[in-house]
């Protein structure tokens, strides 16, 4: 695997905005060679809205490319590498962004679902006193928003938190068009985050998720938090052996 990351940037001010899902909507999406890695037995997917910032691609900022908006859904898979290390990950069900050239690239590099659509933001938030942060995007002429609101410091996870296991994945797993996985890595810092009570989401999601998704984000998320976020490293792929 290279050492030189594909992309960097900054992620800020994330929303995230987890639901119990069953087994049985996301068994299907699992990359060859990955398995589900539930919280306490339960299988999680996640609603995520960020920043990217600065961002660069083999060190080369494009103009009119570098900050712009993401949300994604995921759930989250574990893999025992050929090391024996057990590999906490994400897949991703759907990622959107503002740019298409961003998901082009996005599409063919990694096979990732991403699609362009439009997208603006309203952020106040500031780590030492909190605030709120809000996503929305439009897809078919319809609008969709989530948003979150904390008070306060943020502050650092505690360790086998809700937290930490929503912030603290460093691996990435994607099917690729011959059925085999591709396996990427993700380094950032520990991000501090605050737990809130005030967040949601709202819009039509069946014709972005599906009518399973749809049903899981029209209910109320189990836990949400804000992180501030940090620089990332995204470094590029490759397919697992014998997979």
């Amino acid at each position: 695997m290279s050492n030189r990351p594909f992309l960097t940037a900054r992620w800020e001010s994330l929303v995230l905005l987890n639901y119990e899902c069953p087994q049985e909507l996301l068994t299907p999406l699992l990359p060859t060679g990955t398995s589900l890695d539930p919280l306490d037995g339960v299988p999680l997917v996640s609603l995520v809205g960020f920043m990217f910032r600065d961002t660069r691609v083999h060190g080369i900022g494009l103009p009119f490319h570098r900050t712009f908006e993401e949300v994604n859904l995921r759930f989250y898979v574990r893999r025992r590498a050929e090391d024996g290390e057990v590999r906490r990950a994400v897949v991703f069900i759907r990622e959107l962004v503002p740019r298409w050239i961003i998901a082009a690239v996005a599409r063919r590099v990694y096979n990732e679902p991403y699609r362009a659509v439009r997208m603006e933001h309203a952020i106040l938030l500031d780590p030492a006193i909190g605030g709120s942060a809000e996503y929305s995007w439009w897809h078919r002429g319809n609008r969709f928003t989530m948003w979150a609101a904390a008070a306060g410091a943020a502050a650092d996870s505690a360790p086998a938190s809700e937290a930490e296991f929503i912030t603290e994945h460093y691996w990435g797993y994607t099917r690729q068009h011959d059925g085999s996985t591709l396996e990427y890595r993700v380094d950032h810092p520990r991000w501090l985050v605050w737990n809130v009570s005030d967040a949601g989401f709202s819009g039509p999601s069946e014709s972005l998720y599906g009518a399973g998704f749809a049903e899981i984000l029209r209910g109320k998320p189990r836990s949400a938090f804000l992180a501030v976020g940090s620089e990332v490293a995204v470094y590029p792929g490759r397919k697992l052996d014998g997979i």
